[in-house]
C-alpha cells in the first residue's frame, strides 16, 4: 500500500514522520540499557569481591572476615 508518511503525520497532528518507523511501534532500547547497566554493576561487584578475597589472604591480611562469611575446603577443613 502506498502510504504518504508526511501526509499521515500531518493528519495525526505530528510535526513530521519518524526517521525509523520501528522505533515508533516497537522500542527495545530499554532492554539493552538494562542489560548494559547490569553487566557494568556485576563487573564492579566482581572486582570488589576479588579485592576482598586478596585482602583476606595470608600474604596481605588487611582484613579478617568472620567464619560465618567464609567457606572452607573439604580437603583442608582448617583453611578458610
Amino acid at each position: 500500500y502506498p502510504i504518504n508518511r508526511d501526509m499521515t503525520a500531518r493528519a495525526l497532528g505530528f510535526d513530521r514522520p519518524t526517521a525509523n518507523s520501528l522505533d515508533s511501534v516497537s522500542d527495545r532500547d530499554f532492554a539493552i540499557e538494562f542489560c548494559s547497566f547490569a553487566a557494568l554493576l556485576m563487573t564492579h561487584l566482581s572486582r570488589m569481591s576479588e579485592e576482598l578475597v586478596l585482602w583476606t589472604s595470608a600474604q596481605f591480611n588487611f582484613i579478617e572476615l568472620p567464619d560465618r562469611f567464609c567457606t572452607g575446603s573439604s580437603i583442608m577443613p582448617q583453611k578458610k
